[in-house]
């Protein structure tokens, strides 16, 4: 199967740098928006025959426009939502975004172990993660888009991608609705196709003045 793992619009979270993964979350912004509608277009060749999104509702708003172009209902899966924040929650300051991304990196790194302070560990989240994949591919389609989130998406596809390092991930960008392709399975393994990391709909759609902990390189 080749999945499509495309990250939301952007969100006044990513616009003012705040650690914000609490469900269900904010909407998009005017220009979040505008990323979202750009999809249809750019991914009209991409043969989607499924849509999934998180519980989270910047996923959903992202994934409606591509749903109505397809004439798809987007499926729920809630495994799919943002790294958590846990007492992280709701901060933009420095220390507290450092620790973020240091405790995803350490994950991102081999040391699923460890725990967000007041969140979950890297085993929980690749768990949660990887239950959602595989109802993903339950589906039985070829590709599927996956609305998902910036860290999520990035510490989950850097591991599995078996022609990847480790932290390929974190080492790399991934503005909002940007796309990471992968393809394969659990039981044969996971390839990176290709990472995508400005919107797709072009960088005409690039906030430069953002501040984007989850999205920018860890």
């Amino acid at each position: 199967m080749r999945l499509l793992l495309i990250r939301h619009g952007q969100t006044p979270a990513n616009v003012n740098g705040v650690l914000d993964a609490e469900v269900p979350g904010p909407g998009l912004t005017e220009l979040g928006q505008q990323q979202a509608d750009a999809l249809p277009r750019a991914l009209a060749d991409r043969g989607i025959e499924r849509l999934f999104v998180s519980s989270m509702v910047r996923t959903h708003v992202t994934a409606a426009p591509l749903a109505a172009a397809l004439g798809l209902d987007p499926v729920e899966l809630p495994g799919l939502r943002e790294i958590e924040a846990g007492d992280l929650q709701g901060r933009r300051d420095r220390t507290s975004v450092q620790l973020y991304i240091s405790t995803v990196h350490g994950w991102s790194a081999g040391d699923r172990s460890g725990r967000m302070p007041g969140g979950e560990s890297g085993d929980e989240f690749f768990a949660r993660y990887d239950d959602a994949v595989r109802q993903v591919l339950a589906s039985g389609v070829e590709v599927a888009a996956v609305f998902s989130h910036g860290a999520a998406i990035r510490t989950w596809a850097s591991a599995v991608a078996q022609n990847t390092p480790d932290e390929f991930g974190t080492q790399r960008h991934l503005e909002n609705t940007g796309i990471v392709e992968v393809e394969g399975s659990f039981e044969d393994g996971w390839r990176l196709v290709d990472w995508e990391g400005e919107p797709v709909g072009g960088e005409d759609l690039v906030d430069r003045t953002a501040q984007d902990p989850t999205g920018d390189a860890f």
